[in-house]
């Protein structure tokens, strides 16, 4: 059995389930919109080199910092000619320039039903997260849009920009619900034909997808988005706590099984398990993918500060 397909099935015994989710509505309480404040002063320190709260693109056009050189073609505006160049190379040459603009910021939000099994905590923890790394961009004034993803985009909160609008990611964030199957290739294809401003775009997932986690993260590549992918990890899919004859089923799929569970077989799930996550940082450091692993058993705060100090979401 491939360890995708091991990680995708769970046991069929209520007991086995740890306590009822907590209810969405304080999940963004009075103290996480305390946290979202200290955490965007943070950030503020560590992108001390922003003095308009916007960040440069690789975009070209009529800014203020020279880029590149091309030939000079009829119909270009004269005020660009590099006259130096003519007199050095005798070439008509335009001087490029790097356009001022603010950082467009994906957030895309996995939340197919591996996400919301068991208690939940791997999309609450990925709602929290969103919301905080949203916050941290809307104060340095960078447009967030983001997007719910099963096999396909179910649901999407627009473009929008500037602190206050930190309520309406909350309105969305709540109202999103885990269930569906994953494909994220699929779904990152419409991404990318919906969205034609390329970006930073932000992956929150447990990247359980039956079709390759590869998929979705090479979609966003191809099409010269900046993917960071935060791996949502919940330890009880390492260690699950079953043992004996027993029926599982994959929560996505609803396809059933039935296994005897030894000491023996918990420890070579374990292994493909860690073999899998593994797997997943190579693939991403071989690509030069920022990646971070998001334990669900630590705050979403502490996360916040261990993503800064890793860099790659701050530019």
């Amino acid at each position: 059995m491939g360890v995708l397909e091991f990680l995708g099935l769970r046991p069929d015994k209520p007991s086995l389930r740890r306590g009822g989710a907590a209810g969405e509505d304080d999940l963004f309480d009075d103290e996480f919109q305390r946290k979202l404040e200290y955490l965007a002063m943070v950030s503020r320190r560590v992108f001390s080199g922003a003095m308009r709260a916007e960040r440069r693109t690789k975009k070209t056009g009529s800014g203020i910092e020279f880029a590149d050189h091309r030939d000079y073609a009829p119909g270009d505006d004269i005020r660009y000619l590099d006259w130096n160049a003519y007199q050095k190379f005798d070439r008509l040459l335009i001087r490029l320039y790097e356009e001022e603009e603010d950082l467009a910021i994906y957030f895309i939000l996995d939340t197919s039903s591996s996400m919301g099994f068991g208690d939940g905590e791997k999309l609450r923890q990925a709602k929290r997260l969103c919301a905080a790394l949203a916050y941290v961009g809307l104060a340095n004034l960078d447009r967030i849009a983001i997007v719910a993803a099963t096999d396909e985009i179910s649901g999407r909160m627009p473009t929008t920009r500037g602190k206050a609008r930190i309520f309406r990611i909350f309105r969305f964030l709540n109202g999103v619900k885990a269930e569906g199957a994953t494909d994220l290739g699929a779904a990152m294809k419409t991404f990318v034909a919906q969205h034609k401003r390329r970006g930073l775009a932000v992956l929150l997932t447990d990247l359980y997808d039956p079709e390759g986690f590869e998929r979705g993260i090479n979609v966003l590549r191809f099409n010269r988005f900046e993917p960071y992918v935060i791996h949502l990890v919940d330890r009880h899919d390492a260690r699950p706590d079953i043992k004996g004859d027993v029926r599982v089923y994959d929560c996505e799929t609803g396809t059933e099984r039935e296994v005897t569970v030894t000491a023996k077989v918990l420890e070579k799930y374990q292994q493909a398990y860690e073999g899998y996550l593994d797997e997943v940082q190579r693939f991403c450091t071989s690509r030069q993918v920022s990646y971070f692993r998001a334990d669900t058993d630590v705050s979403f705060d502490e996360l916040i500060l261990r993503v800064f100090r890793r860099g790659g979401f701050l530019r």
